[in-house]
């Protein structure tokens, strides 16, 4: 697992990038009442703001960690967007990505890291 200073985690399993957000983010925001996610298909770029988070405390936006195509979106989330506060870094997932290019992972912060940078 990876984590960015935007407090979203990536797993990669071959050429697939499954991206969430961390506990520490789920607690920060609070419950979770609606989640907008990307169209799979979708070309997105680093950075673009491509899901939606509504929570009872604010609004929030999840940037794109890598360059690449939606290749799957967490229906579940849809009619059960708690999820995300039951299991941020299990079931709670936004979607998975096809990277264009794995190399900006490098650069993001293994666990030990992040424990360190929200501490």
């Amino acid at each position: 697992m990876k984590y960015t200073e935007e407090h979203e985690w990536l797993d990669q399993d071959g050429d697939i990038v499954t991206v969430g957000i961390t506990s520490h983010a789920a607690e920060q925001l609070g419950d979770i009442v609606f989640v907008e996610l990307p169209e799979v298909g979708a070309e997105v770029t680093k950075d673009d703001e491509i899901v939606v988070i509504e929570s009872v405390k604010a609004a929030s936006d999840i940037l794109a960690p890598l360059d690449g195509e939606i290749v799957e979106v967490n229906e579940v989330l849809a009619d059960s967007p708690s999820k995300v506060n039951e299991d941020p870094e299990g079931d709670g997932w936004f979607f998975k990505i096809k990277p264009s290019d794995t190399s900006p992972m490098d650069d993001y912060m293994d666990e030990v890291a992040y424990k360190d940078f929200i501490d």
